[in-house]
């Protein structure tokens, strides 16, 4: 036989050594699946940039660092910048425009340390930031006239005390004590010297508060501080926060 295969020309069939792997068939391509693969990443990529646009639109506004007295100015003195989510809907005034409010425009009322500006806290510096029927008045008080701790926002009842003044109030606390007379039960605190440079008003010692009051009871008001005889007591659960 061996003689025949070597007459025929054909080499005999080679089998495999054992233990050697049959070679395995070419892998079949799948361009669906790698196309697949590409969109994914680039959904992904997409998705990313889209939240690094979304984070980056926000804008520098202006947020107080002191108390600021209603009829006060903003400045760079007692104000930051802060970034915050850009909304058209609510009209921040942004840090590139501090320098403008500050020469030309005032508070219209009170803000405490911490207070986003919007546009419709401020008004030109030529218009009155006193509401309609009511008068400012200043109060000058010496120590033992008022409670510590007052600061714009918070709500004060004045007191006339002194010897002409008339039946005692009994129970309140924070005068001089005497004799005394209601001039107002509710008179808003506009200025408390030293809250709007930044710090809680002193507790003791001389100082002076700017109150807003009904106009009738201004020229009582003026009248009696004008000659040191006047008290104010804080209004319990009127206070500003």
């Amino acid at each position: 036989m061996k003689v025949q295969e070597r007459a025929s020309g054909r080499a005999p069939a080679q089998q495999p050594a054992a233990g050697e792997r049959l070679p395995s068939p070419p892998r079949e391509r799948k361009p669906a699946l790698a196309a697949l693969a590409v969109l994914l990443i680039l959904a992904g990529a997409l998705a990313a940039t889209l939240l690094v646009m979304n984070a980056g639109d926000r804008v520098s506004v202006v947020r107080t660092t002191k108390d600021v007295p209603a009829g006060g100015t903003l400045s760079r003195e007692n104000t930051t910048d802060v970034l915050v989510a850009e909304d058209e809907s609510i009209h921040y005034l942004r840090w590139d425009q501090i320098d403008l409010a500050k020469s030309k425009y005032k508070l219209r009322s009170a803000l405490p340390q911490g207070s986003l500006v919007v546009g419709e806290m401020l008004i030109g510096k030529d218009k009155s930031v006193v509401d309609q029927g009511k008068a400012l008045v200043g109060l000058a008080l010496k120590e033992g006239q008022y409670p510590g701790g007052l600061k714009p926002g918070d709500t004060v009842a004045v007191y006339h005390v002194g010897k002409d003044a008339g039946a005692p109030a009994a129970g309140e606390s924070g005068s001089s004590g005497g004799d005394r007379t209601l001039l107002s039960a509710a008179a808003d605190v506009k200025d408390a010297d030293g809250s709007s440079k930044g710090g809680e008003a002193l507790s003791t010692g001389d100082r002076t508060l700017t109150v807003s009051v009904p106009a009738g009871e201004a020229q009582a008001l003026a009248q009696a501080s004008s000659v040191g005889e006047v008290a104010v007591v804080l209004v319990p659960g009127r206070s500003r926060d």
